[in-house]
């Protein structure tokens, strides 16, 4: 009688949980129609942050990260900061063992130079600097240090797997991170509330979300002079990216990751990245029904 009770209670709890979420029935379709045909495995989650309505497609599968990590891992260096633990303007130094080979800013540091904390966070943000991520990941006491983060924030499968005790095998299958696209949609939704570690970090790192170099895919697709705070992700077979628009009718969330793809192309017409620009602009024009911006002539030009 009294395991059946607890099965009522979770039972109840469970069903109380599903009918909070209000689905978009019109934009589910229309996603779900975006989607046909593609050469891989695709996860998209949306949420209106002003009616509740979410749609999805298979939003709680899991992906790479590729660099949406850099998210999480911002988050675990806030949270060192707001426990005393590292300051926020503390000036480092660069030493050559940090390097990861590739085109970072900071790996093209000489040994012994100094940088603010500050500075080497933007860099992971702004510019995806691997280098400086790969030594913010270090500051934050490491991947299991993050992860936990992200378990007391309530996120179940958004880990760091590269460099961190028991996660070779996840590493092996998922690269340097993994997360869902509802969950990663929800990290930033977080720092958008001011509830991720403390009102004063989440502005911060809100700030640096919305300062991105590499705009050429969903970004693309929103008008400038309107705030995103976003982070991109890429490897050969994946591609991903969160963002949260400011947008005038009010605010609204997504994230869309792919994996397996067929074209592991580096070029703008990569079926991922087009993928990306296709949702983004369907979600802008679908919220801002009366917008009638769309990216200059010409601007392909300019694609970084």
């Amino acid at each position: 009688m009294k395991k059946l009770s607890v099965f009522l209670i979770l039972l109840n709890l469970s069903l109380c949980a599903s009918a909070q979420v209000k689905t978009d029935k019109k934009l589910n379709k229309i996603i779900h129609d975006l989607v046909q045909g593609f050469n891989g495995d695709i996860g998209i989650y949306v949420k209106n942050l002003k009616t509740g309505k979410v749609a999805e497609y298979k939003g709680d599968s899991i992906f790479p990260t590729a660099s949406m990590i850099k998210v999480p891992i911002t988050a675990g260096v806030m949270n060192k900061v707001a426990k005393n633990e590292l300051d926020y303007q503390s000036i480092l130094t660069y030493k050559d063992s940090l390097l990861y080979a590739g085109e970072d800013i900071l790996g093209s540091f000489k040994n012994g130079e100094k940088i603010a904390l500050s500075k080497v966070m933007m860099l992971m943000i702004t510019t995806s600097d691997n280098t400086a991520s790969l030594w913010c990941q270090s500051l934050a006491g490491g991947g299991q240090a993050i992860n936990e983060l992200m378990a007391q924030e309530g996120l179940q499968h958004t880990r760091v797997n590269s460099r961190t005790a028991g996660r070779s095998a996840k590493q092996l299958k998922y690269g340097w991170g993994q997360t869902t696209p509802h969950e990663m949609a929800t990290l930033v939704t977080k720092v958008r509330n001011g509830e991720l570690i403390s009102p004063a970090a989440s502005e911060r790192i809100y700030r640096n979300l919305i300062r991105i170099y590499y705009d050429s895919h969903a970004l693309s697709e929103i008008p400038p002079y309107v705030q995103a705070a976003s982070k991109s992700g890429a490897v050969d077979d994946a591609r991903s990216e969160v963002l949260l628009v400011n947008a005038p009718h009010g605010d609204y969330v997504f994230c869309i990751a792919t994996k397996n793809q067929k074209d592991i192309s580096w070029e703008q017409s990569n079926e991922g990245w087009v993928l990306i620009k296709s949702l983004s602009k369907l979600l802008w024009n679908y919220f801002e029904p009366d917008s009638r911006w769309k990216p200059a002539a010409g601007m392909e030009k300019f694609h970084h």
